[in-house]
């Protein structure tokens, strides 16, 4: 594993912290480009991603303080800890504060951030991975079984590579949400509920192959809140179909943008038929 890519003595280039960056920009350019098709103002996707990313690391601190019963200024500053539920909730409030503020429609823009979550947190894994960070499983004597030797958290035997479950599993579910988007999205909300689902069984099940203390009978902190955010999920999606659906905006951008573009729009010119 390589935690360190770029060692330049006090400081360096880290592979969580390259592949977290690599998540930020990759959703960055996805949102841009949902809020263009739809025709909302684009311009706030590079806003929200920060706002994630603030709210996402001071929410994912907290969490873990109070999961460690220590709120102390040294646990809250310390570049350990970063419990993925905390910062799902304050980026999601991040992510709010952005989009109610900005020009576009809530519930829509917050709809396409639903499935850049499961992308991003893809990518972010990788990023575990390569750091050997202490995500990983149990020993284990399957053949794809790794070792970390020089992990952050190292370990000489070989056990689940859980950061690989997570990332193949949350790259299959925003596929499916990404395939079905253009027929969910009349709906406003029902992504954001499809994503919830799908992000809380994501984590559900992995955490039987990760070493995270049990805190309710055999169910982890993130199992509990995976429950959480699959019934969350559901009731958005009722609530969401129960409302009238709105007119797709795909059809319509690009309907726009032929009728506004000055070479299709010229009547002298003749179309080609195709042999």
């Amino acid at each position: 594993m390589y935690p360190t890519i770029i060692d330049f003595g006090p400081v360096g280039i880290h592979s969580y912290g390259l592949m977290l960056a690599t998540a930020f920009i990759t959703s960055v350019f996805v949102i841009q480009y949902e809020l263009k098709r739809r025709g909302f103002v684009p311009d706030v996707a590079a806003t929200i991603v920060v706002a994630a990313a603030i709210g996402g690391i001071v929410g994912a601190k907290v969490y873990a303080a109070l999961l460690d019963g220590r709120i102390t200024l040294s646990e809250l500053i310390s570049t350990s800890g970063l419990v993925w539920y905390g910062g799902f909730i304050g980026g999601f409030l991040g992510i709010l504060i952005v989009i109610v503020r900005s020009p576009n429609p809530t519930l829509a823009t917050i709809d396409i951030i639903g499935p850049t979550l499961l992308l991003g947190y893809g990518i972010g894994r990788i990023g575990c991975l390569l750091a050997g960070d202490g995500d990983y499983g149990p020993p284990s004597d399957l053949p794809w079984a790794m070792a970390f030797p020089n992990g952050t958290v190292p370990t000489d035997e070989r056990v689940h590579p859980t950061p690989i479950y997570e990332t193949l599993i949350s790259f299959t579910f925003f596929g499916i949400l990404w395939s079905q988007r253009r027929k969910l999205e009349v709906n406003p909300g029902v992504l954001l509920g499809a994503s919830l689902i799908l992000l809380g069984v994501e984590r559900f099940f992995v955490e039987f192959w990760r070493l995270t203390p049990r805190v309710l009978g055999w169910m982890t902190a993130a199992q509990l809140f995976s429950i959480a955010a699959f019934i969350a999920g559901i009731i958005i999606i009722f609530w969401a179909r129960s409302r009238p659906p709105v007119a797709a905006t795909a059809e319509t951008v690009e309907a726009t943008e032929r009728s506004e573009s000055p070479k299709q729009s010229s009547p002298s010119r003749k179309r080609r038929r195709r042999r």
